[in-house]
């Protein structure tokens, strides 16, 4: 297996985080109620698993190998990837701070929801895009049978040392679960 192959089903798991987001934010718009601890889950998963973990394991191990192996950072895909998950942090900042207005009553954050929801959706997915067409094939075309054996390794242990044993898969359920109630 290629480390990119585990990048791209972390893909998989994050694609459908941002259709049950869109869903959430969609039932928040309409007065439909969501149990706080869907939120609080999604906000873990944003926060935790795609920011600490999946972006951590690209910004950690994924983009020193390449340039390691001659891509540069600056003027090229590495530099467009890093802007892109600083975005995505300072938009899933925002959100939570709109979430938490909107639960303390403060219903004129309903519309700054739906904004940030839309931003971060489309910046996640078109980020995806550009790493599933463009990054990844590049990795796969630099990187040899050690490297990538060697970020595999790494990948494994940023996973538990920064969410924990047994995280992901909580993660996973979380998704499913979510899945069944908002996308399904």
């Amino acid at each position: 297996m290629k480390v990119t192959d585990e990048l791209k089903r972390e893909h998989q798991g994050i694609e459908l985080m941002l259709a049950i987001l869109q869903a959430v934010s969609t039932r928040l718009k309409q007065g439909q109620p969501v149990a706080q601890d869907h939120l609080t889950g999604i906000m873990e998963f944003l926060t935790v698993f795609v920011d600490k973990c999946h972006h951590g394991k690209e910004e950690d191990f994924l983009f020193p190998a390449l340039e390691a192996a001659g891509v540069p950072r600056e003027g090229g895909p590495i530099g467009v990837m890093l802007k892109e998950h600083e975005q995505g942090r300072v938009l899933v900042s925002r959100l939570k701070d709109a979430l938490a207005a909107l639960e303390s009553g403060d219903v004129s954050n309903d519309a700054r929801v739906q904004v940030i929801v839309g931003k971060y959706v489309a910046l996640l997915s078109q980020h995806i895009v550009k790493e599933n067409t463009v990054l990844f094939p590049m990795a796969d075309g630099k990187l040899d049978a050690n490297s990538d054996m060697q970020l595999v390794k790494a990948f494994e242990r940023l996973e538990k040392e920064r969410i924990g044993v047994g995280k992901h898969e909580e993660f996973h359920a979380l998704l499913h679960r979510l899945r069944n109630k908002y996308v399904d």
